[in-house]
């Protein structure tokens, strides 16, 4: 919050404070995203958040609403991933908001909100998953192991998920793609 004196000041000389942008205008990696919007103190590569997290943050394997999903290093992830639930749909369906997955706007980086998050483990323990993919428009065929969730201590962002999230949408796009 921008104290009164500051405005003030500002006022006199002629500056004005721009507006803060929006988290989902965000631009770069999942990593420093996922901290900014979770409020987990957690740096370095995304593969490594869920070691650094023990002792530090409770942990699991059921998601919660502003917990983060970490992705675990694979070929075709060398860094891992992590992302932000932003809704539970169903015991095998969320949402996530995220960022450099999909291409956008010809580039990689762009903030990605709601995005659906399929459960496709044998054992319905969010070990493996599958993840919308903007490319495909559609979830994508390649499954990736999680490592789990780490559970934020405070509030998430509040532009974590949308007014009107398409909770059919996300639960079709995981089971017609099974």
């Amino acid at each position: 919050m921008i104290s009164k004196a500051i405005l003030s000041l500002a006022a006199l000389i002629g500056v004005t404070p721009s507006p803060a942008r929006s988290l989902l205008d965000y631009v770069g990696q999942c990593v420093p995203f996922a901290r900014q919007a979770s409020g987990i103190e957690i740096y370095g590569d995304a593969w490594t958040w869920w070691q650094q997290a023990a002792g530090k943050y409770p942990r699991g394997h059921t998601p919660r609403i502003g917990a983060v999903a970490v992705f675990q290093k694979t070929g075709r992830l060398p860094l891992g991933h992590v992302a932000v639930v932003s809704r539970v749909v169903e015991d095998r369906v969320l949402m996530l908001t995220h960022a450099n997955w999909s291409v956008q706007n010809g580039e990689r980086g762009h903030a990605e909100q709601d995005v659906t998050l399929f459960d496709v483990s044998p054992a319905n323990d969010w070990s493996q998953v599958r993840v919308w993919f903007r490319d495909s428009d559609g979830l994508g065929s390649t499954t990736y192991p999680l490592a789990g969730f780490i559970y934020a201590k405070g509030r998430p962002a509040r532009e974590l998920t949308s007014d009107h999230p398409d909770y059919v949408g996300a639960l079709i796009d995981a089971y017609v793609a099974r």
